[in-house]
């Protein structure tokens, strides 16, 4: 196992060697194997536990809870129309959190859990593949380098499933190590599967795995098993790939990444910003190394893995955007490794230097450890800051508190632009006591994420009888620039500008929520709103500027009911 780290010349296998590749670790390194895996485990957990609880989710996360909570029929015809990429997580936390109604009402605590669970479990197969791949030392370093890495910390904190998919990704790359080694392949096939049904992008780790192999140089009856198990990835992949290329519309707010995108993306891997980034990149490049023809080594592995994804993703997206750093999540497993083995060879090296080929100290392995734990302590601000609710794009919760305080029984709900209703979806208790106006069809019911809308005749019918009306809007749609491509959201804006004039406003992060009051020249309760002639002194003020309305997406800045609290 460690002859792979040592860069031994290529030697045959006998038929012994072959078969104890089959066992994991030898026996006499149990207890240093064992406690190398555990560790990592063990503080990516506590990490991941840690302010698990922010108070608020925000809008993938929404939609997570939201769709978890619905039937597996209503599931499933949902996952026609949008987030068919998503599905089998959707079944998944559908299960977590049934289950978990049977003893209480499930939170964000519980959405959040799986992704915990998912980085604990990365941490510890990254660790596995530097035990397997190098020595224990190597791999409890690499292990507790991902445990401590922001980027990992921030994702194992997410109700989504990239968490879940990193593990996927780095379970198949160490069975992908043992089949190489004489194992069985289907068990690789398996894991590889359900990793790319969980997300799509996945596949492109089995790219990565094609170049592990071909810089291994393996026989042609390994590419011919690795084909195989591939193949049967493809077909079980297919459907979700058919289906998902038909609601690419989801991802078109992505846009062409440049330089600063992949600049972004290596300072996360590498978990060290600015100057930090240079002795990391310097350590991972040490740590690529190879071994005997036929054998995948730890550099074989872990570059591609960190590399090729990536750089395929980023490349199509200059075409076709597809790029998100959340998207290649699981190619930051084998930065830790190489940086882990970059480091153990730098140590080798300086054992030598100074001792003239002695073995090393048994204090080396605790050394790194406190080197890492020094590592940790650096990142505690960035981590800790991490976990405030501000720090995502929006908190759904914070607005919907607010809601849930002011407004009256019945009062009318207006959302601006229409999946604003995620909130009112996620938090339904807040909005008990409010009519949503626009909305004619739940989601559930109507398999889509936010509800079928009514159209905009019948908006403007039921606007024009309101005296007041509650608008939860994303804050981007209340300035004066913004417009839409749906009839019914530009009425909604129209409507809102024209016809009435704002009175109280709480903005919170990334949603304002606004009370509207129909202005004194209009009429209510007709069938479509009617203006009334100002009277002579109202149409002075209103000549002079005096009484003029606001510009549209203005938001008053004084007014006497209610206050701003809290604003954000």
């Amino acid at each position: 196992m460690s002859s792979l780290c040592k860069d031994r010349p290529p030697v045959a296998r006998t038929r012994t060697e072959a078969a104890s590749a089959l066992v994991p670790v030898p026996l006499r390194l149990f207890v240093p194997v064992l406690v190398s895996v555990l560790v990592p485990v063990l503080v990516m957990l506590v990490l991941g536990l840690w302010g698990l609880d922010r108070g608020g989710m925000w809008r993938d996360e929404a939609v997570t809870f939201e769709v978890a909570h619905r039937s597996v029929p209503q599931i499933w015809r949902l996952l026609h129309g949008v987030d068919a990429v998503h599905g089998l997580y959707y079944l998944v936390m559908h299960t977590v959190l049934s289950g978990w109604a049977v003893f209480a009402r499930p939170g964000e605590v519980v959405l959040r859990l799986p992704s915990v669970l998912g980085a604990a479990a990365t941490a510890g197969l990254v660790a596995a593949l530097g035990v397997r791949l190098c020595r224990p030392r190597v791999g409890l370093w690499a292990g507790l380098l991902y445990a401590v890495t922001p980027l990992a910390g921030h994702y194992a904190q997410e109700g989504r499933s990239y968490a879940l998919v990193s593990a996927g990704v780095a379970a198949s790359t160490l069975l992908l190590v043992r089949a190489v080694r004489g194992g069985g392949w289907w068990r690789y096939g398996v894991v590889a599967g359900v990793t790319c049904v969980l997300h799509e992008f996945a596949v492109l780790a089995l790219l990565a795995h094609a170049c592990a192999l071909a810089l291994a140089r393996v026989r042609g009856r390994v590419w011919r098993a690795w084909g195989c198990a591939v193949g049967g990835v493809a077909l079980v992949l297919l459907p979700v790939v058919v289906v998902s290329q038909g609601q690419a519309a989801q991802v078109a707010w992505l846009g062409v990444p440049d330089l600063r995108a992949a600049g972004r993306l290596l300072e996360g891997f590498a978990g060290a910003p600015g100057l930090l980034l240079v002795p990391c990149l310097v350590l991972a490049g040490v740590g690529v190394r190879g071994g005997p023809r036929g054998e995948l080594s730890l550099g074989r592995v872990a570059l591609p893995l960190v590399a090729v994804p990536p750089v395929v993703l980023l490349t199509v997206s200059q075409v076709r955007p597809f790029y998100d750093e959340r998207y290649v999540l699981y190619a930051l497993a084998g930065m830790p490794l190489l940086v882990a083995s970059g480091a153990d060879r730098v140590a080798g090296a300086m054992r030598r230097l100074r001792a003239g080929g002695r073995t090393a100290p048994a204090r080396a392995p605790l050394l790194g450890v406190l080197a890492i734990g020094l590592v940790l302590v650096s990142r505690l601000p960035v981590l800790e800051a991490d976990r405030d609710a501000d720090r995502r794009p929006d908190n759904l919760a914070a607005v919907s508190r607010v809601a849930g305080r002011v407004t009256r029984p019945g009062d009318p709900l207006l959302f601006l632009p229409a999946f604003g209703r995620r909130a009112a979806l996620t938090y339904p208790e807040e909005f008990r006591r409010t009519r949503d106006v626009a909305l004619s069809v739940p989601a559930p019911v109507d398999g889509s994420l936010y509800g079928r809308e009514v159209g905009a005749d019948e908006l403007r019918r039921r606007l024009g009888r309101l005296d007041r009306v509650w608008v939860v809007a994303q804050t981007y749609a209340l300035s004066p620039g913004w417009s839409s491509r749906s009839p019914v959201e530009r009425l909604k804006r129209a409507v809102m500008d024209e016809e009435f004039e704002p009175r109280a406003e709480f903005v919170r992060k990334g949603s304002t929520l606004r009370l509207y009051v129909r202005r004194p020249w209009f009429q209510a309760g007709s069938e479509g709103p009617g203006r009334v002639r100002p009277s002579a002194s109202a149409a002075r003020r209103e000549s002079s500027g005096t009484g003029a309305r606001p510009s549209p997406g203005r938001s008053p800045v004084s007014r006497p009911v209610p206050p701003r609290p809290g604003s954000s």
